[in-house]
Parts: structure tokens; sequence; C-alpha cells
């Protein structure tokens, strides 16, 4: 079983060299890594090529560029990695004991925040709650799909946000998730710099909108302020 790691970045060079260098043990036992970049300004696609197995430039924004990186992807599960998370050990024996194992088709992982505030520690905990009783899943959480149900399903949904609940929600029709007990260690910068309870307040929110039929353009503008 061969996994195809696709990572969209965006304006990542302060982070990508060593989280890429935290890959190259899959890449010596024939798992690829896939950069699918969305317009960088800073040095993101030259500090990649050489950790990467292809560098690819696609349209701005994580459906898009995650779906160009499936497309050119020879795995046979494809990993959807954000650019500030870390794999646990052992990934591949994890997700090949989900698949091949326990027979499921997708899933996800368990998540951590790198900071070291109690709330962090709780707002994680309530996402792997969550996530846990609802097979609903964040990007945070590294999705993982099997190639022929990733390509049934027809990709992610392009969304400009909301991409990854919109596209768990799309598989939970088709099968159950695997939900791996193992953490992947995400970072904590975005709670961080915008401030931890009004993240959180402005994240609920934004769900809240999405669920009750706002138009994920407008969202995004919220979300990023007038920069898209």
């Amino acid at each position: 079983m061969r996994l195809s790691i696709i990572i969209p970045t965006l304006n990542e060079a302060d982070t990508i060299s060593e989280n890429l260098k935290a890959l190259q043990a899959l890449r010596l036992d024939d798992h690829e890594v896939i950069v699918a970049d969305g317009g960088s300004s800073d040095d993101t696609v030259a500090l990649s090529r050489g950790a990467t197995d292809r560098v690819i430039n696609a349209a701005k924004g994580r459906a898009l560029q995650m779906n160009a990186g499936a497309q050119i992807a020879r795995g046979d599960v494809f990993v959807f990695l954000h650019a500030d998370t870390r794999l646990p050990t052992e990934v591949e024996h994890l997700i090949a004991t989900a698949v091949v194992g326990e027979r499921r088709r997708w899933g996800f992982f368990k998540v951590k925040l790198s900071g070291s505030h109690k709330l962090l520690r709780l707002i994680a905990l309530l996402m792997n709650v969550r996530s846990t009783l609802t097979g609903i899943a964040t990007g945070d959480q590294t999705l993982f799909v099997c190639r022929d149900l990733f390509e049934s399903v027809g990709g992610f949904p392009q969304l400009p946000l909301m991409e990854d609940i919109a596209m768990t929600k799309r598989l939970k029709r088709c099968a159950r998730p695997a939900v791996i007990r193992d953490y992947v260690l995400t970072s904590s910068r975005y709670w961080e710099q915008h401030g931890i309870l009004r993240s959180v307040l402005r994240m609920w929110s934004l769900r809240l909108a999405y669920f009750i039929g706002v138009d994920p353009n407008i969202l995004v503008k919220r979300y990023y302020g007038h920069r898209v």
C-alpha cells in the first residue's frame, strides 16, 4: 500500500523545510510527498524542491490545491496534510491497519495543538470528541482517503472555505470513517495570533453559518477579511 501525502501550501517558508524533513523516512519507504502550492510569494516552492517528489503550481484555495495534487498522485491512499501539521510515528502502519485490517476506506486522526496554554488542550479535546461522535473532521486532523473512494465522490468540493467539513460529509454517505487514536500535532499559531477565545468564537460562528446555508464565498471573506 503506497501513500501519497499531499500538502497544500501558501507562504509557508518559515516552517516548510522542517516539516518536510519529518517526511523523508516515508519517501525512503517508497511513499510520495507532493506539494501543491497556491501561488506563494515567499520561498516555499524553492524550499520544497528536493524534499518532495513533486511540486506543482495550482489555483489558490485548499480544495483546488488538494484536488490538483490528487490528480498527479500515484499512491493507493491519499493523505491530505496541512503544512503546519506533523504526522505520528508509524503513520503508514496506522493507516494500513485502518484500510487493510479494518477495511475502512477513509478516516482521520485525533489532534493535539502545539501550544502549552490550557485552553488549547481543551480545544483539542473538544475537537476530538466532536469528530469521533459525528464523523465530521477538519483539515487539521489529516484526512486520508483510498484513491477509488476519492475519485468516486469527485474529490473535494470546490469551496473557498469549509471544504474539509463538506468532504467528510460527502465521504460519510459512502462509508464510516476510521478515527485513529494516535495524534497528529498541528500548530496553534492561528489561535495564538488572533486570541484563543476570539478564534474559537469565530470558528464556531462560521461553522454555524455554514450549516444553516450561508454561502462559503461570504464566509471566506469573514475568515480572511478582505484579502481574498
